[in-house]
């Protein structure tokens, strides 16, 4: 299953101006970095987003994120994200 291109898209744009931005190909999907680091990444899963250990509970709290587990094992730190509307929350608060 490939991954949302419409939905990669998006985290372009949102995410291209600023410094450091960085697209890999990775997880069969795309991963976005800022300045080197993994920020989120658009996968057969939806999107993935690193929250970092600290915001890892309450991340899990919201009712559109789940563990981060194609690996079998929960991944601290990441979660993916289901899809919300399109005039909804975005990447835009990665700093």
């Amino acid at each position: 299953m490939a991954y949302d291109e419409s939905l990669a898209q998006r985290v372009r744009e949102e995410l291209a101006d600023r410094p450091g931005y960085a697209e890999k190909k990775m997880f069969g999907g795309s991963c976005f970095l800022l300045r080197g680091n993994m920020c989120c990444g658009v996968g057969k899963d939806g999107l993935m987003v690193r929250v970092g250990p600290e915001q890892y509970e309450s991340a899990l709290a919201d009712d559109h994120a789940r563990q981060m587990d194609f690996t079998g094992r929960p991944m601290k730190g990441f979660v993916f994200v289901d899809p919300g509307p399109q005039d909804g929350p975005g990447p835009e608060n990665l700093d």
